[in-house]
């Protein structure tokens, strides 16, 4: 998840293409046409290096009743040495952190029936789906044992215009800042296609990747592994602050796991404070509703009037729950040169960006998250936010040019703006 604003239990951020991606992994080393038998099971053999220390590590298959070391070390030895390789590997690939957890999540498809029964999640429908996978990894990818999650950094820091201060210019557009670069699900994906397709040489498993894709907990699951805990705010926090990309393999391995992370956000309640339309409805609920983030994104039709003025400068997402969290005064500034600014968005005049065509806006989103939202979203979301901003003829004129738009969507927000500065929208002068 993104991690923008942070609303489903388990499901991170807002999901850009519902695509379960699966690598080219070994299958199961067998004879051929025989299939494995079931109670088999695995010894690792072969030979992995991991920094100056060589292991001997690969798969074969082998009744329950042997118990014995393969080559001289212990099997459990094996997936030990194996999961630190893993570590290795995801660091060489940009990762912040990894860890593994089981398939278990008791109680996460509870908390999701109640979110759902009270209407939290707006329009995303899709959440209703295969809630049984949601909270049961292994009933979606069947044969899965552990899940290996990793985080990935992207807070541009120092990089980018100060956030604080682009929200502060209302004539300024303010996008989140997990959007400002590359699509992250394009940026991950490949990543832990690259660490997946590493472990299947090193050991014949069946593993399969997912970035913020298909029915996964991912907050619960990043939280089981150690990864952080969840924060009043829904997303995932850490140490290191929330400003992080989740994604996961599914693997049928045994491989250690790592100890569950608990929470450290104490009484602090800074998070529901900050948030612009009170969206966090109580620590650790979010009501996806009036969330800026769900209606700059995911909502398709008109922006509720009575949020819009809220809505201030916000055209892509909202980061202040964010921002306003002690913990991320720890956040690094991201090593993945992907997630760096692009077009200028950390600071772009809101008329400029009103101004631009379709042609244009596919053209400078290609590659990046904001481009899912559309055209027709993006100048919906601008309309509001030039209503928002000081009063000036520029401002004015760019509202007017827009009055006449063939989108009953924009027209819409585009009259209520321009009503917001005391402007007849009929007007053709």
């Amino acid at each position: 998840m993104s991690q923008g604003a942070q609303y489903t239990p388990g499901k991170r951020g807002f999901t850009a293409s519902q695509i379960a991606f699966e690598p080219d992994c070994q299958p199961w080393r067998q004879r051929p046409g025989k299939p494995r038998a079931q109670g088999q099971r695995r010894h690792l053999t072969g030979q992995l290096r991991t920094g100056g220390e060589a292991i001997i590590i690969g798969a074969m298959n082998e009744s329950d009743h042997t118990n014995g070391p393969v080559n001289g070390v212990a099997p459990d030895a094996d997936l030990a040495a194996l999961a630190r390789a893993i570590r290795q590997w995801a660091t060489e690939l940009g990762f912040a952190a990894l860890t593994i957890t089981d398939a278990d999540l008791p109680g996460a498809s509870e908390g999701l029936r109640r979110w759902l029964a009270a209407g939290c999640h707006g329009d995303m429908h899709y959440m209703t789906q295969h809630a049984a996978e949601r909270a049961r990894p292994a009933a979606l990818v069947p044969g899965t044992q552990r899940i290996i999650v990793a985080r990935m950094d992207y807070w541009p820091g120092a990089s980018a215009f100060p956030a604080a201060e682009a929200l502060g210019d209302k004539t300024l557009a303010y996008v989140s800042r997990y959007a400002l670069g590359r699509d992250y699900h394009k940026v991950l994906r490949a990543r832990l296609q690259k660490l997946a397709e590493r472990i299947a040489r090193a050991v014949s498993a069946r593993c399969r990747v997912f970035t913020d894709s298909a029915p996964v907990f991912e907050v619960a699951l990043a939280q089981r592994a150690g990864l952080g805990w969840r924060g009043k705010h829904t997303l995932l926090l850490g140490r290191d602050g929330s400003y992080c990309f989740l994604g996961e393999i599914f693997i049928d391995l045994p491989l250690p796991t790592d100890a569950a992370e608990s929470g450290h956000c104490g009484r602090c309640n800074a998070c529901l404070a900050a948030c612009p339309t009170r969206a966090i409805v109580a620590p650790y609920r979010l009501d996806a509703r009036r969330c800026l983030s769900y209606l700059t994104i995911e909502h398709p039709g008109p922006i509720p009037e009575p949020l819009r003025p809220l809505l201030g400068n916000r055209i892509y997402g909202c980061d202040d729950c964010q921002l306003a969290c002690p913990w991320n005064r720890f956040a690094p500034q991201s090593r993945i040169a992907d997630f760096a600014v692009r077009h200028g968005l950390d600071r772009a005049p809101l008329t400029r960006l009103f101004a631009w065509s379709e042609a244009e806006f596919l053209e400078r989103t290609a590659g990046g998250p904001i481009r899912r939202i559309g055209h027709e979203r993006w100048l919906r979301n601008i309309a509001v936010a030039l209503g928002n901003a000081p009063s000036t003829p520029e401002i004015v004129a760019a509202l007017r040019a827009r009055a006449g738009d063939p989108s009953p969507l924009v027209r819409e927000h585009t009259h209520w703006a321009l009503h917001r500065h005391g402007q007849d929208p009929n007007r053709n002068d």
